[in-house]
């Protein structure tokens, strides 16, 4: 128990520095989508968000919830590859928020 309480603590500071890397890369928005944006059935709502705005008002939400309410962590992640491909165009600015993305991803994977 100690160690996912360990993983958890982990997690919520990987979220707390994707945030933080967002925030200064000017990705982070103050408005939230409309609720119809998040309708979509679309694979991280490509169709209706931004890669971004998914990370923000989807991923990093549930993660928010699901950790504060004491339930168990997702057992797999995939994003860094998702992330990789949406910020294709400006890797250079993007690499420390997919480091940060990877570690969640090795983090729920349990590597």
């Amino acid at each position: 128990m100690a160690d996912s309480y360990g993983v958890v603590a982990q997690v919520a500071d990987s979220l707390l520095s994707i945030e933080a890397e967002m925030r200064r890369l000017d990705l982070w928005q103050s408005k939230r989508p409309h609720e119809s944006a998040f309708q979509s059935t679309e694979p991280f709502c490509l169709d209706t968000l931004s890669f971004s705005q998914w990370i923000q008002f989807v991923f990093i939400e549930r993660m928010k919830q699901i950790i504060e309410n004491g339930h168990a962590l997702p057992v797999s992640s995939g994003i860094a590859p998702m992330a990789e491909e949406c910020f294709r165009d400006r890797p250079e600015s993007r690499q420390r928020l997919i480091r940060e993305l990877k570690v969640v991803d090795q983090l729920l994977s349990g590597n």
